[in-house]
């Protein structure tokens, strides 16, 4: 079962920003286990480009600054309007001539409104185009940084843990960093300095009015705090149903054929529809109680705003403020309260992005295989004779593994390794090739310590063929000329011919150009490791490992698949993991393994005659009435 990703990680199931009318404000907030050090280690990524996410610095202020100017201004022209038209009633009433409204002052008000609003939508631009390079490039850094990582990562860090949990981390929380660098940071600055503005804006018009207005901002808190701690319950529980909902479906279309022909359609159905209810039940809370949030705090808002509209107009009749005045403190008020709400979302959001860094971090600061060291060789010419020397390994300290193993391989011999499930063969061969560092004794190619090889060079010696297939999205052709760069059209057909794929892949529609998918699940499993094979075919390798490499096509296919492979592994040194004993009959030894140790090696016919654990194994397969006793 494939790891449910949205139960460890808290993220939507498609991506995005949380959503909802209040946003994160009122959603469960992932947090780091060390913000500072994290928090400080980020930043450290912005700082080759300080100068630019200065400039945005610089120019949010500026941008800021020219928006909240306006409706001061604009309240200047009102007042402006007003004071004419207040002139013409009286010089109505008293019958004198009626003086025109000032529209030269009236232009150069709207004038500057313009202008106003114009230079600061262009430093806002500005502000936008460059922390739009800012955050790209830091995320560059990073992905990048994380990509060599993960190529210097040793084989046990992939094994203790899930695809989907390191792929969350380089993709899902990279992109988090880059969605709050690249909108939230912005938005952060610019909530503060608008507020910071707005304040000083209000102060200057009227201080008791501003006294007014702030007084509501407990009222603000009080709202959020209680709607919060009733919503975020339902929020993680959502998640949480979220994340099963997910799980079920992608294993149930996974298995869709074991599904159907278990006849469990009907459960998987039920188990769906409870989820599902589990989802929808979870989801309408959360959803109902955060979207209370906004209307509460329009009607707070509207409170402060009767409150202003009373008093300003009291103070209006006394002399006190004029009319544009308070039309603009109105406007100052209305703005007041929407940067106190981005503000706490954004906090929210930067402690999400800071708990995805840390996810990060701790992946670039995983330990790497060691690297080589300057005396490292390279064998230009390796001729394939392997030596283990009292070789020990375990996965764990307490729990050894292999023990003491001793092998002297001769160049173009064949080596099959057999035994039970957990014996330690794929362990054996993934030493060899140096995924895993040994704990004592030392293994040699050509007589050097393969800890005196570079890795490169020393895995280059190798060509595998492994039970599990992999084979990428793209054509058949560039997947099999994956084994050797530079491959010829005619060296790739000729590797699928000793491969016998070549048969089956011209009766495809576009023959060696036909794409496989992400799974490869257009083409048999069989048709798979036929192409798995030619690939090593084509790699032309000093050495071979074969872990159950025809396990998963039919006896015919086998046959000529062993044919190839014999013809391909003359003058090669070759190690074969075997179950079906009956094809490794030829190899030049067989070590027989159990519980980490090799307990029989020989050839085929005198381990059948020790009437030992390898007789035992080989019979065994052999015991049924069907089997093809021929083989024997």
């Amino acid at each position: 079962m494939k790891e449910r990703e949205n139960v460890k990680t808290n993220k939507p199931l498609f991506g995005g920003r949380p959503g909802g009318p209040a946003g994160s404000l009122v959603r469960p907030v992932e947090k780091a286990r060390n913000f500072k050090r994290t928090l400080k280690r980020l930043l450290h990524y912005l700082k080759p480009q300080r100068m630019r996410f200065f400039m945005v610095f610089f120019f949010a202020i500026l941008s800021t600054i020219f928006n909240i100017l306006g409706p001061k201004i604009m309240g200047k022209g009102v007042t402006r309007i007003g004071e004419g038209l207040a002139a013409k009633a009286q010089a109505l009433k008293l019958g004198q001539p009626v003086p025109a409204l000032d529209f030269t002052y009236i232009t150069q008000i709207v004038a500057v409104l313009i202008g106003l609003y114009l230079v600061s939508s262009a430093f806002n631009y500005l502000q936008q185009y460059i922390m739009a390079g800012v955050a790209q490039r830091t995320v560059y850094n990073l992905r990048r940084e994380a990509d060599e990582k993960l190529a210097r990562l040793p084989l046990k860090f992939y094994d203790s843990r899930t695809h989907g949990e390191i792929l969350s981390r380089v993709t899902n929380d990279i992109d988090n960093i880059s969605t709050t660098l690249q909108q939230s940071l912005t938005q952060l600055i610019t909530s503060i300095i608008t507020l910071v503005g707005v304040v000083v804006m209000m102060l200057t018009i009227s201080p008791i009015l501003t006294l007014v207005v702030v007084i509501t901002l407990p009222l603000y808190l009080l709202v959020t705090m209680n709607i919060a701690k009733r919503s975020q319950k339902h929020f993680a529980a959502q998640q949480k149903s979220l994340g099963e909902l997910n799980g079920l479906v992608e294993e149930m279309y996974a298995g869709h054929k074991i599904v159907k022909a278990y006849g469990r359609e009907e459960e998987a159905i039920t188990s769906f529809q409870a989820i599902n209810e589990q989802l929808y039940g979870a989801g309408y809370k959360a959803q109902f109680i955060s979207g209370i949030i906004m209307p509460l705090m329009r009607f707070v808002s509207n409170l402060g705003y009767v409150f202003v509209c009373v008093m300003g107009g009291v103070f209006a009749t006394r002399g006190v403020i004029t009319i544009g005045d308070i039309l603009a403190f109105i406007q100052y008020s209305r703005q007041f309260t929407h940067p106190i709400i981005q503000t706490a979302n954004i906090a929210n959001i930067i402690q999400s992005t800071v708990a995805s860094a840390e996810r990060v971090f701790e992946l670039l600061d995983e330990e790497e295989e060691g690297a080589d060291g300057p005396e490292a060789q390279i064998l230009s010419l390796p001729k394939g004779r392997i030596c283990f020397e009292n070789v020990d390994f375990s996965y764990r300290e307490d729990q050894p593994l292999i023990k003491g193993i001793n092998i002297d391989v001769e160049p173009g011999s064949t080596i099959a390794i057999v035994g039970p499930t957990g014996a330690g063969k794929t362990t054996l061969v993934n030493l060899l090739m140096r995924f895993y560092e040994i704990n004592s004794g030392r293994i040699t190619v050509d007589g050097v310590d393969i800890r005196d090889i570079r890795r490169g060079a020393l895995r280059s010696m190798f060509g595998m063929v492994l039970q599990d297939t992999w084979l990428f999205n793209g054509s058949i052709q560039d997947n099999i000329a994956y084994g050797r760069e530079g491959a010829s059209e005619e060296e790739v057909i000729q590797a699928a011919k000793a491969a016998h794929a070549h048969h089956f892949i011209q009766t495809l529609p576009d023959g060696y150009n036909t794409l496989l998918n992400e799974e490869a699940s257009n083409i048999s499993q069989g048709q798979k490791q036929l192409l798995t094979i030619a690939r090593a075919i084509l790699a032309d390798p000093a050495i071979l490992i074969l872990d159950e490499a025809t396990s998963s096509v039919d006896s015919r296919t086998e046959v000529y698949i062993q044919k190839a492979m014999t013809e391909l592994m003359k003058g090669r040194t070759s190690f074969v993991i075997a179950h079906r004993l009956s094809t490794i009959r030829d190899a030049d030894l067989i070590l027989v393994m159990n519980q980490g140790s090799i307990v029989e090696m020989g050839k085929h016919q005198e381990l059948l005659e020790e009437k030992g654990f390898y007789a035992d194994l080989y019979y065994s397969q052999f015991s049924s009435p069907q089997a093809d006793l021929t083989a024997i």
